[in-house]
């Protein structure tokens, strides 16, 4: 029974389930019933009109666990047997990684010039990032477990979340709130002390979290930058393997990852993914009367701008030299670029802080619900260009050296 309860766990977890209902409740209640909706975002365990309400507890307080499980799989990446290095084995899917963020930029930018609306500018940063969890569970899908395109496509979001983090924290301050920089020292103090802890031989992440990790919340959100980045720079300095134990390691429970890195992963992951049903219910919430130029603008630059930035910066790399991981090819690139595309739970996150207008804000959080049908378009474009086979070794890979099956994950073989 418990073993039954721990697998069905599992598949809600892995194929983001609790998300997926989220979404779809909150739309539906909105559509329904907004008032209702709009009083639970407003609801306060400290009375009405409280700042510390269900929108600020889910989007402030618990995505501060979402990115920092996030920034525990960009930390390991970097690790020996990561797919970050050595160095060079990361600069394809790397620069598929710009495109995807470049691409959807040029894209939402000349859908602004086009339709000559100059009020949606804001937006360029929503459709920047992958949904991670959402990319890994279409990608396994259409390519199959072990393919090497599900590995790029995973490196891939993570590295663009990365960057999205970035984009939140410089380009989309609360405008009601100027940024109080001071504050950031006190972020460095918080980053100094993890260090230090570290040094001594602290093993267990709970100090980091409690320490250092609320020293920096509270210094984001007295400094009006958005403090569910406050683990980003905290986990990095929390002990870890000396090599990647893989992306979603901590499956293998505490008894097997002992490093405080794979601890805090295994602690936080399954309440990550649960949670993910509150942060539907927070940020899905929208009209279908919201459908405006934002909401086009969004899905387009989603479809169109990861597509073809993926696939034209990755395909300019591997010209250069930098060659696509072993088994991928123009095909299951282009298919990859699409899944790239889903950019559900970041650009909702985004949309949140990119606008301040609701009807502008609930028209690009449109956008980023529409990008849910890419995934039925990518299994299409995936039969139709047979992406799934593995592409043929090639003889220029790493250095002109012939590559051989032996190469090819096994999963990807069968």
């Amino acid at each position: 029974m418990i073993e039954h309860a721990k697998h069905s766990l599992r598949l809600l977890s892995e194929f983001s389930i609790p998300l997926v209902i989220g979404v779809v409740v909150a739309v539906v209640w909105a559509n329904i019933d907004p008032a209702s909706h709009d009083a639970l975002l407003e609801w306060s365990p400290f009375g009405h009109g409280n700042e510390i309400n269900f929108h600020f507890i889910v989007n402030d307080i618990f995505m501060a666990l979402f990115f920092g499980v996030a920034t525990k799989e960009i930390v390991e990446s970097v690790l020996p047997g990561g797919a970050l290095n050595p160095p060079k084995k990361a600069v394809n899917p790397l620069l598929g990684t710009l495109g995807g963020v470049l691409g959807p930029i040029a894209v939402y930018f000349g859908w602004v010039v086009l339709r000559g609306d100059t009020t949606i500018i804001n937006g360029w940063g929503i459709p920047t990032a992958t949904d991670i969890a959402l990319a890994w569970l279409v990608a396994r899908m259409i390519f199959g477990k072990g393919h090497p395109a599900v590995s790029f496509l995973l490196l891939l979001a993570v590295a663009d979340d990365a960057l999205g983090l970035g984009i939140i924290a410089v380009f989309y301050p609360d405008p009601a709130h100027p940024v109080q920089p001071m504050w950031l020292l006190a972020v460095a103090g918080a980053m100094a002390a993890s260090f230090g802890m570290k040094k001594a031989g602290l093993k267990n992440f709970w100090p980091y979290l409690i320490g250092p990790g609320l020293l920096s919340w509270y210094a984001l959100h007295s400094a009006h930058l958005h403090p569910a980045l406050a683990l980003v720079p905290i986990i990095p300095f929390m002990p870890h393997a000396t090599h990647d134990e893989g992306l979603f390691a901590e499956e293998g429970g505490p008894e097997v990852h002992t490093d405080a890195l794979n601890r805090f992963e295994h602690a936080f992951k399954y309440p990550v993914d649960f949670g993910l049903f509150a942060f539907g219910i927070a940020n899905a919430g929208v009209a279908f009367s919201s459908v405006g130029e934002a909401t086009y603008g969004v899905f387009l630059a989603l479809l169109v701008g990861k597509t073809l930035g993926i696939f034209g910066f990755a395909m300019a790399g591997d010209k250069l030299g930098f060659p696509l991981p072993e088994g991928m090819n123009a095909r299951s690139l282009f298919v990859a670029g699409m899944v790239g595309g889903l950019g559900l739970t970041v650009a909702l996150f985004v949309a949140g802080v990119a606008f301040t207008d609701p009807a502008l804000q609930g028209a690009a959080k449109m956008g980023a619900l529409g990008s849910a049908f890419i995934a039925p378009l990518a299994f299409i474009a995936g039969k139709l260009l047979n992406a799934r086979k593995l592409a043929e070794p090639r003889a220029d890979v790493e250095s002109g050296e012939q590559g051989t099956s032996e190469s090819v994950p096994a999963a990807a073989q069968s």
